[in-house]
């Protein structure tokens, strides 16, 4: 079981469990479709980042198998949740998870993703004891493939064609890190 004391802070964000007044932080991010691109999901209405709000406001412990965790991350100069991070518990037996993010766009190329996605595998590792955590991302995202290399992971898989996202097949690529390699690093 992991249940961390939040907030989680670095040297510019607190990591947090998302709170229901975090509603027009969220709708600025998830609202866009530049942001959506590469997810499987549109642009959501305020109404639907609502509901989806509600259910993130509960996921900040990984009790069991299949739990996921979902963050958001708070700029600490101003307050303002510019994105989330997530750390999902994949295998209990084979101590497996995956982890991710999603950041507003005025907010990226300023290493508040990598600051934030480096304390997701610090919880599966040191706080989870997790074997191998995954990244994945859509073979044309790019800036979150730099972000997993940068952070260590080695580029395990490139799937082509294997989903069809938004009408359109796309290719999938799959980064992964072991507790070994995160202890060396």
């Amino acid at each position: 079981m992991l249940r961390p004391d939040f907030p989680i802070t670095t040297a510019r964000l607190l990591l947090r469990p998302y709170r229901l007044d975090d509603l027009e932080d969220l709708y600025a991010i998830q609202s866009r479709e530049d942001v959506n691109r590469y997810l499987y999901w549109s642009p959501r209405t305020r109404e639907e980042v609502a509901d989806v709000l509600g259910k993130r406001a509960t996921m900040s412990v990984l009790a069991e198998e299949g739990d996921i965790m979902v963050l958001a991350v708070e700029l600490r100069e101003t307050g303002t949740v510019i994105g989330d991070v997530n750390l999902a518990w994949r295998s209990e037996e084979h101590r497996q998870g995956e982890f991710g993010f999603v950041f507003h766009p005025d907010y990226h190329g300023r290493g508040y993703a990598g600051e934030a996605a480096v304390e997701m595998l610090r919880l599966g590792f040191e706080g989870l004891g997790l074997h191998r955590i995954v990244g994945r991302a859509d073979g044309r995202n790019a800036a979150s493939a730099r972000l997993m290399e940068k952070l260590g992971l080695r580029r395990e898989a490139h799937f082509v064609q294997n989903e069809r996202v938004k009408g359109e097949w796309t290719d999938e690529v799959v980064y992964a890190m072991l507790a070994t390699e995160w202890a060396d690093r």
